[in-house]
């Protein structure tokens, strides 16, 4: 096995300046601080002078397509241009390699480094994570300004918007205890370029399809409550998904239904992606509870405040109810 070493922010740098084909993979289920995050690295490496392409196990949801401003029409393996030599791996805002589902088979052992903000997960390559920061894309702004403050990258709207984007989403629109004076500050910076944040923001936050909706409808109808009402649990079980003609994109913001109740303070969505007993539960905690450190029992992880993880189970609700009792053996709750 080899021998995994984390690298500065300086050592980062000076890798990327390296021209290589490149590879940037991004997690499964991705949400805009996966998308921001690895498209605004395609841009510096391409600056840079390197050839690069993002890959994820899964589609970029349509409400997140703006954010590939027409740089690929699909993220999928089938798409990997041939002509790329892949030269460099380089993973982002994918705290293991059980978020990189397919991806980790393809390439896990050809990752050369992970760029991260998840303070738990699993290191499975070279890496620079930065846990106090709120968003991958907070370290990819500070990328971009020491490369910009060298004139080797060029500021773009689609640039900036990427940036926004990914630590808008990251931050629940700046809600979130995520946040920090710092992370204001590079929003300051990235909204005095002159993108449209509202159009951005409803874009991640407010449009929704008829399908989500739908989602949202049937979520309600299957929302469980445990400790007196502290601890809710949505489950969409994959028949209802096909009964509803529904995808799994449509199914992102069903663990805000659970963390909207009044009184909730851990808040789970429990989904079925497919017909085998494979779960995927996204974890949200109001409260001191560690989310993360209840999703590394899965072999997931993430932050303290939020974090997902796969349960194997042979019906929805037994996946449910281990992760409850497994929240209830801490006694924190």
């Amino acid at each position: 096995m080899r021998e995994l070493h984390a690298w500065t922010f300086e050592q980062v740098l000076s890798y990327l300046e390296q021209p290589a084909d490149t590879l940037i993979l991004f997690h499964r289920s991705p949400d805009a601080d996966a998308v921001g995050s690895a498209f605004a690295l395609k841009q510096i490496l391409s600056d840079l002078g390197s050839r690069a392409f993002c890959l994820c196990a899964d589609e970029v949801p349509e409400r997140l397509r703006f954010l590939l401003d027409g740089e690929q029409e699909s993220v999928l393996p089938a798409s990997l241009p041939e002509e790329l030599e892949i030269e460099r791996v380089i993973a982002v805002d994918s705290a293991s390699p059980a978020q990189l589902g397919s991806l980790w088979e393809l390439f896990g052992d050809r990752i050369d480094l992970c760029i991260d903000h998840h303070g738990s997960g699993e290191i499975y390559a070279d890496h620079f994570i930065r846990p106090e920061a709120a968003a991958t894309g907070e370290i990819m702004f500070d990328l971009v300004k020491q490369l910009a403050t060298e004139e080797r990258v060029e500021i773009t709207d689609s640039l900036c918007t990427a940036l926004y984007a990914a630590i808008s989403s990251d931050t629940g629109c700046f809600r979130y205890s995520n946040v920090t004076p710092e992370t204001h500050l590079r929003a300051a910076e990235l909204l005095a370029s002159g993108i449209d944040c509202a159009d951005i923001n409803h874009k991640l936050f407010s449009s929704k399809s008829m399908e989500l909706l739908r989602a949202e409808s049937a979520g309600i109808s299957n929302l469980h409550l445990f400790a007196d009402g502290r601890i809710a649990v949505v489950t969409f079980p994959y028949a209802l998904k096909m009964a509803l003609a529904l995808q799994d994109e449509h199914l992102e913001t069903l663990v805000e239904i659970a963390r909207s109740l009044s009184g909730v303070q851990i808040a789970a969505a429990i989904r079925q992606p497919g017909a085998a007993g494979v779960f995927r539960a996204s974890v949200r905690s109001s409260c001191s509870y560690d989310v993360s450190a209840l999703c590394a029992q899965f072999g997931g992880g993430g932050h303290a405040k939020a974090a997902g993880c796969t349960i194997t189970a042979s019906d929805i609700d037994e996946a449910m109810n281990k992760l409850v009792d497994s929240i209830r053996e801490d006694e924190l709750i």
